[in-house]
């Protein structure tokens, strides 16, 4: 295969990126009435306007001839259709098929994985219509209506940011708590808030063998028969996500409330899979279809859509823009609503962990960079923090902000205000100031000529920073969905562009296996060699502990 820096599509962009990459995003909307209809689009109820990013139409038909170049569409098609795109891994990818509805379309080694998925969706229906019920009691006849997620990664990250985001939708008086920390204390707060008696457990690890996970699992064990309870009694209490049947037996779980998932689905893409369980247990089964319903909307947009309206395909490419082409190293993510906290933290595992890859899929070094650095926060909490670099640093960060037009609390005037931030921000960072708007502002505000003259750099801004917003009526379980797995596609289209694979995860192992190394010098036992800070600092945690 061609590198991707000796396709002429891919010289065409950098020819591009030193002349409309340059351009001012004032100029291009002063010259252009018709920009915003021109870079915009709308699928499975979601709103993008991308029109205040870096792009033309001669730069966005470039980036749509290199994804054809580079076969976007036909590794999508695969994926789609269950080849085993994780080469590495010798995998398939088909998170897409645990919300999908036709038959015969998702094949693994020729078999249609549906039928799998709808049977272990059932189950999960069953279960939870037998804790919300309280047919399944605990121990001493109570209800179990608290549930604690024993996970980490892609067992965590999802359910919490889902069951935040959707925190509107919970059955009343259903509460639930999350433990992914290996650091005692998250799982030790989490227990004194609970009670025994009315707490259901789910342990969330394919294997069943993550460290992290069974490390809290054993203790939230050990725990609860301190409480009272009897072995017999760990069955009534702890459920497991996994596909290691013997090693839940062996931890005292009834296989019959072991719920599976496979190995086509990577942690990260895995809510959708069993590992949803908590989140269907806590806004309830109708709830969880809907979040089904809005990510196979986009599934079928990404699938279907010609290539100048695919949203998801859209911004892939215009992520690869502006990380490769024109240099910007970060991207952050800024939802303006509060329910949405957690997705910025959602999103550096699903795109830092795919995409941050340093290799092409044969395995020869890459060229261009590759894989931006994500973080973000809650509008308008961010704008007291970062923003300040974001408008005035010397590096560009592309954002998304994203907004529901709507709020779920329509308190007094406050989504209002919201609002009116969610729309300056993107203005200000397209817009920007000169020191002749600053000076003459400053003026206006009573400022001599010498005091303008002094203050005036200090308040300019250069603007030009690209911005994608984001627009829904209203957070639901659909439009979360839906946004979701706009952002799945979006991250792999800009791998399958980078041909890396945005499926394995081999740079998070070297430091597992150094912990397993290390952990016996930290117990009283002897370790292997290290350099001599790693021995250094062991030496003196060990003096400080006696």
């Amino acid at each position: 295969m061609t590198a991707r820096t000796e396709l002429p599509e891919w010289n065409a962009l950098k020819a591009l990126a030193g002349t409309d990459g340059e351009r001012h995003l004032r100029d291009l909307f002063a010259e252009d009435e018709e920009r915003f209809s021109r870079f915009s689009g709308e699928a499975a109820g979601l709103f993008v306007d991308y029109s205040k990013t870096r792009i033309t139409e001669d730069v966005r038909d470039a980036l749509l001839a290199l994804s054809r170049a580079c076969g976007v569409e036909a590794r999508r098609d695969a994926m789609f259709g269950g080849t085993a795109i994780n080469e590495t891994e010798g995998r398939a990818v088909l998170h897409v098929a645990l919300r999908a509805q036709e038959e015969g379309r998702h094949l693994v080694e020729g078999r249609d994985v549906l039928p799998d998925v709808r049977a272990e969706l059932s189950r999960m229906e069953s279960f939870c219509g037998k804790i919300h019920s309280g047919e399944h009691k605990g121990h001493t006849g109570k209800p179990l209506d608290t549930v604690v997620n024993i996970g980490i990664g892609g067992s965590d990250l999802g359910p919490v940011m889902v069951t935040e985001a959707l925190a509107p939708y919970a059955l009343k008086g259903r509460k639930v708590h999350f433990v992914s920390n290996v650091d005692g204390t998250h799982l030790a707060e989490t227990l004194r808030r609970i009670d025994p008696e009315t707490t259901l457990f789910v342990v969330a690890s394919k294997t069943f063998t993550t460290q992290e996970t069974m490390t809290n699992a054993h203790s939230a064990r050990a725990w609860f028969l301190e409480q009272g309870a009897s072995e017999d009694d760990v069955a009534k209490h702890f459920v497991a996500l996994s596909t290691n049947e013997e090693g839940v037996r062996e931890f005292g779980i009834d296989t019959s409330n072991m719920f599976r998932f496979w190995d086509w689905v990577g942690g990260r893409y895995s809510l959708w899979s069993a590992i949803g369980l908590p989140i269907a247990l806590q806004i309830g089964w109708t709830n969880f279809e809907s979040l089904l319903l809005g990510a196979r909307g986009m599934d079928e947009h990404f699938r279907t859509a010609p290539a100048q309206e695919n949203l998801p395909l859209l911004l892939g490419l215009i992520d690869v823009w502006h990380r490769s082409f024109l240099g910007m190293h970060a991207h952050a993510v800024l939802p303006y609503d509060q329910y949405l906290h957690r997705l910025a933290a959602y999103l550096q595992q699903a795109d830092m962990e795919s995409n941050g890859k340093s290799v092409t899929m044969n395995g020869t070094p890459v060229s261009y960079p590759t894989g931006a650095i994500v973080f973000g926060e809650a509008g308008t909490n961010g704008q007291h923090a970062f923003y300040q670099l974001i408008h005035q640093g010397t590096d560009v960060i592309p954002c998304d902000f994203l907004a529901p037009a709507r709020s779920h609390n329509p308190l007094g005037d406050h989504h209002e205000k919201l609002l009116a931030n969610f729309l300056a921000q993107p203005e200000a960072l397209m817009r920007g100031r000169t020191e002749d708007e600053a000076r003459a502002e400053l003026i206006e505000g009573g400022a001599d000529a010498a005091e303008a003259d002094r203050l005036a750099p200090h308040k300019a801004f250069p603007g030009n920073r690209p911005t994608v917003s984001i627009l829904t009526e209203e957070i639901t379980p659909a439009t979360l969905g839906a946004l979701i797995a706009l952002y799945e596609h979006r991250i792999f289209v800009a791998g399958a562009v980078w041909d890396i694979n945005s499926f394995d995860q081999w740079g998070v192992e070297l430091g597992k296996t150094l912990a397993k190394a290390i952990l016996p010098e930290l117990t009283g036992g002897t370790g292997g060699a290290h350099d001599a800070s790693t021995a250094g600092l062991i030496a003196r945690i060990n003096a400080s502990r006696g």
